[in-house]
């Protein structure tokens, strides 16, 4: 518990370093943890630095060197290092102290909370119109209040109801009870006295481990050659100096008392799933970049919910109407006469199309009336998804005080100061108007960007390469299966031939990915970006592109380009002198949700057995590796119940500066699969609920359990992530208007309703999508039709004149017919879909009115008090300068106290306002002169009834 005494003292100015610098968490025990303090018991250890001894002399014999040179700059900055030695072991622990702390908060533009008695504010409810209209109109007509008490009667009931419900959805208060917001301002050393500095905990772990890192990031060690790179913890972690880096977690996730054990119990609980998520806990636990990550997957799998209902409600409605839908019943009917088809390759034979029954009725279920429903939703789905996180970010950023962060004032990257070392300081900078180094354009930047641009082009041209690999492998699969000793049915081979292709091709794309990863990596940092959030940005549209290709590339192929320029029997249009892929007689559609089913939940599950169990692998491989195994276990050993929490944090994997890319990554792809494609798999966004709903608890769990704790982050919002969903969105209304114009066969369905059948129904439409070929005009069918003299013609998918016809075989006037039809209604749906986006852009604000109000009170409060104090000071020091020939040494000695603590009047209005006093102590303050302050007791009875007023 905090020691008043540490509260009540240090009022000449000297804080006591204990009470600020351990951690909140601290507090909230019956018993200190000693391994998360020096041997003292009084300084935290806010980093650990961690190293074994190499074998190899020589090579010892330089680490050592490095690091002491190292530890030396580190003490040198102000920083306080202890080292320890255990299982053969050396720990390096690091301790801020409060001027470090100061003045690098200073450096950083740190926003810091202000005392919370110079932050009272009274928000005032906007009047609702509409509410005082109703009452207006209650109390002017007569037994409308009779109405109004029985209405409000059965509206309370039903509230009671869903307040119960929703006490169990959302955040429990009595486990997570809810933050008071506080202003901040950016800490500067000369405005303290607008900061609580003595307050528990001003420095929380997170800050405290962040500048910690900020330092050992920049600190020099010698090196071969004066490299220019010789600097930085992870260039010596690289190199093999040390071993780890990182801060602690504040206990285990079985201790009680801990934050880390409350969020393993309460919020990575997979049984938790129908929870809220504790955001304003897991942003002060692990920082802001982190915790903004979880709310926006929390909120995007709360949007999923609405997109899935309406899906499987389509999908239902297809299953339902299967029976009464008459090309199916054409084809699967055995009273109808059989339909022998045109073979499929070079080496296949005729089939029957009643094969093809279990096809055509899976088709179905994709491609029915409610498709084009499903896909205009899903774009002004998208549309919503993407505004409403936008005001939901709008809130979040407000409360987590992100309002005014700008990327500018971050710092630039040690990497680009070191390839810049020998560039003399010529530009600048118009937010931080500090010097820094220009990268010179024609002998740095651009040579770099076109290298970089190279290596992209032909990392997307064997993203190609893999397809046709994927189709050359397909093609002969089909034709094995149909070709063997023991041939399946065309419907069989063709969904076999599918689906082991999208498997092959889901192998294939992890391959690829894995060296996408790291050569985008290289290429990013040859290009020499500033800030760690332009390096990230750079990295994240480079990876993305590359995955966009590797994973959508083959989805695309099927839906636009296969069997859409085959040619005819007898004159197929051949590739390498081969044909080339065709559909089957109800097109492609069935085979692009195959391919998309597999790749999307394949790369799901198999997502989730890898976060699931290869931290637990690489977990135990490391214990072994480091002798720890006996330590593994997270059960707390009563005979040694104050484990040091470096020693087992050590065992712990890295997270990494982008640990959460993969995260970012994992669910766009998804959200491209549940957008782009949507019409050809209305099931997508179901199956994307439940893998979200898992992954969200998966990845809280590896966090807490698998991992070190990450430093923390500051970032204005998702960044880069949020454009490219856009982009996604955008394209999302092009591919899937194609879809249903190209791919589907809505359009001729509505042709022959309309314009061919008088009666409006689909009899006779599968006779009319399918044209006849003779087979006597083809050497290669009459090879394959050998004997069979029954089989004279053969029917294909298209619209193309029959062999009676003096221009045989030509497209027919209904293939532009439809190809018109195809069109327009590829017009008509974009605009449309453009016009339903744009409407909603307009209709929901960024921001709310009323947050937007809140944030320009506060705005304008906390300028307001600044002036305030700043003035005060400014009467303290004239005050002084005037009378300082009349002054005695003691009166002296009283003035530089005063400046010490420039907020002595605000203290003795709070001691009025929240103390017990005695009426001799109240009447030496209201009516005597403050012999610190210079403030009359009159001055300080008006404040006091000042504040009381408001």
């Amino acid at each position: 518990m905090t020691d008043p005494d540490f509260v009540k003292g240090n009022v000449g100015g000297v804080y006591d370093d204990r009470e600020c610098s351990c951690p909140r968490e601290f507090y909230q025990r019956g018993e200190i943890n000693t391994s998360l303090f020096f041997e003292d018991c009084v300084r935290s250890i806010d980093f650990v630095l961690a190293y074994r001894i190499n074998a190899h002399e020589p090579t010892e014999l330089e680490n050592t060197e490095k690091r002491r040179v190292f530890e030396a700059n580190l003490i040198s900055q102000g920083l306080e290092v202890e080292s320890s030695q255990k299982d053969q072991i050396w720990f390096v622990k690091i301790h801020a102290p409060l001027e470090v702390l100061r003045r690098y908060a200073e450096i950083l533009k740190l926003r810091m909370p202000m005392k919370e008695s110079l932050c009272n504010l009274r928000i005032s409810e906007r009047s609702n119109r509409l509410r005082n209209a109703a009452h207006y109109l209650t109390n002017k007509i007569p037994g409308m209040s009779v109405v109004n008490r029985s209405t409000k009667s059965v509206f309370s009931s039903l509230k009671h109801v869903f307040q119960f419900f929703l006490r169990n959805i959302y955040v429990d208060e009595e486990i997570f009870p809810k933050r008071a917001h506080r202003f901040t301002a950016i800490y500067s050393r000369d405005k303290e006295y607008l900061f609580d500095i003595r307050q528990d905990c001003f420095f929380t772990t997170a800050v405290r481990s962040r500048i910690v890192e900020f330092i050992l990031d920049r600190q020099r060690f010698p090196a071969k050659n004066q490299h220019d790179m010789a600097f930085g913890i992870e260039r010596l972690i690289a190199e093999g100096v040390y071993s780890a880096a990182y801060p602690l977690h504040d206990g285990e996730i079985t201790e009680t008392g801990t934050m880390r054990a409350l969020l393993y119990k309460h919020w990575a609980s997979v049984p938790k799933w129908y929870r809220y998520q504790p955001l304003d806990d897991i942003k002060e636990y692990f920082g802001v970049k982190i915790g903004l990550y979880f709310a926006w997957l929390g909120y995007y799998t709360y949007m999923l919910l609405l997109a899935s209902i309406v899906g499987v409600i389509c999908f239902l409605y297809s299953w339902f109407s299967l029976k009464n839908y008459v090309p199916v019943k054409d084809i699967c009917q055995s009273g109808n006469t059989n339909i022998t088809m045109c073979p499929l390759c070079d080496w296949c034979n005729f089939w029957d199309l009643k094969e093809t029954c279990n096809y055509a009725k899976v088709t179905y279920l994709i491609d029915n009336p409610s498709t084009v429903f499903f896909a205009v939703f899903m774009s002004f789905w998208a549309t919503l998804f993407l505004e409403l996180w936008k005001r939901y970010s709008a809130e979040i950023t407000h409360r987590w005080d992100l309002t005014g962060f700008d990327v500018h004032e971050e710092h630039p990257r040690p990497q680009y100061l070191a390839r810049l070392e020998h560039i003399p300081p010529t530009r600048v900078d118009y937010v931080t108007n500090i010097k820094e180094p220009t990268v010179p354009f024609w002998r740095m930047k651009l040579p770099a960007t076109v290298f970089s641009f190279s290596v992209v082009l032909l990392l997307i041209a064997l993203a190609f390469v893999a397809l046709l690999a994927v189709v050359v492998y397909r093609m002969s699969m089909l034709a094995a299966l149909k070709v063997g000793a023991s041939p399946m049915t065309t419907s069989s081979a063709i969904v076999l031939a599918t689906a082991s292709a999208a498997f092959v091709n889901l192998c294939l794309l992890y391959i690829l990915n894995y060296m996408y990863n790291h050569l985008a990596e290289y290429l990013t940092e040859l290009e020499m970006w500033r800030t760690q959030t332009q390096f990230d940005d750079s990295l994240t549209l480079k990876i993305y592109l590359l995955q966009f290709v590797n994973y959508y590339a083959s989805i695309f192929y099927i839906a636009f380009f296969k069997g859409k320029f085959v040619g005819h029997p007898g004159e197929y249009n051949k590739l390498f002198d081969y044909r080339q892929e065709e559909c089957s007689s109800g097109g492609c559609l069935t085979e692009l949700c195959i391919q998309l089913a597999i790749i999307m939940v394949g790369k799901q599950a198999f997502n989730t057995i890898l976060e699931v169990y290869l931290p637990m692998f690489w977990r135990k491989v490391l214990a072994i590796q480091v002798g720890l195994s006996r330590l593994f276990n997270n059960t707390p050993n009563p005979d040694k119940a104050k484990d040091e929490r470096w020693m087992r944090d050590f065992k712990l994997l890295d997270w990494g500066a982008r640990g959460l890319f993969p995260e970012y990554l994992e669910m766009v792809l998804q959200y491209g699969f549940v957008t782009i494609f949507v019409a050809a798999f209305p099931l997508a966004p179901f199956f994307a609920l439940l893998n979200n709903i898992l992954e969200m608890r998966l990845d809280a769990k590896k966090l807490l359990t698998h991992h070190k704790r990450p430093v923390s982050q500051r970032v204005r919002d998702i960044g880069v992530w949020y454009r490219i969903l856009d982009c996604i969105g955008k394209l999302s209304v092009i591919t899937n208007g194609f879809i249903i114009a190209f791919t589907s066969d809505m359009i001729p369905r509505l042709v022959y309703r309309h314009y061919v059948n008088k009666q409006g129904t689909l009899d006779g439409y599968l006779n009319f999508t399918l044209s006849e070929f003779k087979v006597i005009d083809s050497p290669t069918l009459y090879s394959l039709a050998g004997d069979l003299s029954n089989i004279t013609t053969c029917r294909y998918t298209d619209f193309r004149l029959p062999p009676s016809s003096p221009e045989k075989y030509t497209l027919s006037s209904m293939f532009y017919i439809i190809l018109a039809c195809r069109l327009g209604f590829v017009v008509v749906f974009e605009n449309f879909v453009a016009l339903v986006m744009i409407l909603v852009r307009w209709c929901i604000p960024d921001m709310s009115v009323e947050l937007r109000d809140q944030i320009r009170r506060e705005v304008y409060v906390t300028n307001e008090i600044i002036i305030d104090q700043e003035a005060h000071r400014a009467r303290f020091e004239r005050a002084k300068r005037s009378s300082s020939v009349l002054q005695t040494p003691v009166d002296q000695d009283m003035d530089a106290a005063s400046i010490q603590e420039p907020n002595a009047k605000f203290i003795n209005i709070e001691k009025l306002l929240t103390e017990n006093l005695t009426q001799i102590e109240m009447d030496a303050i209201i009516h005597g002169e403050n012999p610190i302050t210079g403030i009359s007791g009159a001055d300080c009875l008006d404040e006091v009834h000042k504040k009381l007023s408001d």
